[in-house]
């Protein structure tokens, strides 16, 4: 099973070769520009969800630390006016209360761990963006040079000059009137 996965690699491998062979790569590389701003939109977006819902669960951890107080006043009373019945009830609205609390704890503490990780992700998409962005910025100035930049110097690399021409001669000249 490896080996197929391996040689099935190799081939995919070739292909994309072939393939980069043909593709532009400018184009290729203001596509992955693309798609990694998307994504990073995408990540954003998310972590306002989740920054959001921390927002709701904070509160509705509020309401219910109000509502504890609220039946402790009310089980004061009602042990106040030897009501045990009626405390009893309200024993029991406190447990589901309290064991809330601690549920919206629990998802608040790991939200808040999920929302710490997202933000570093994002930080490092946002940093390898930036840096991709600054590659295809030199990669496109590099292209937009013409090629005749290159012509033109390989052209005064091979240029003769009249004085190298003259010498030429004169060697010329010297070596056939010498027999």
């Amino acid at each position: 099973m490896a080996l197929i996965t391996r040689i099935s690699r190799l081939f995919k491998a070739d292909f994309h070769a072939v393939l980069d062979q043909i593709e532009e790569p400018e184009l290729l590389l203001r596509q992955a520009i693309r798609e990694m701003e998307d994504d990073l939109a995408a990540r954003e977006q998310r972590l306002r969800l989740v920054s959001h819902e921390q927002e709701g669960l904070r509160a509705h951890k509020a309401e219910l630390a109000q509502s504890l107080a609220e039946l402790d006043d009310q089980l004061d009373l009602c042990f106040a006016a030897q009501k045990p019945d009626l405390a009893r009830n309200l024993v029991r609205r406190k447990l589901e209360t309290e064991r809330a609390t601690r549920h919206l704890a629990k998802r608040e503490s790991t939200n808040e761990k999920s929302l710490s990780e997202q933000r570093a992700t994002l930080e490092e998409h946002r940093i390898t963006l930036d840096g991709l962005r600054q590659k295809a910025e030199i990669f496109t100035a590099r292209s937009r040079e013409p090629v005749g930049n290159f012509k033109d110097s390989f052209d005064r690399e091979l240029a003769v000059s009249d004085d190298e021409v003259e010498v030429a001669f004169l060697r010329e000249q010297t070596r056939r009137a010498a027999p």
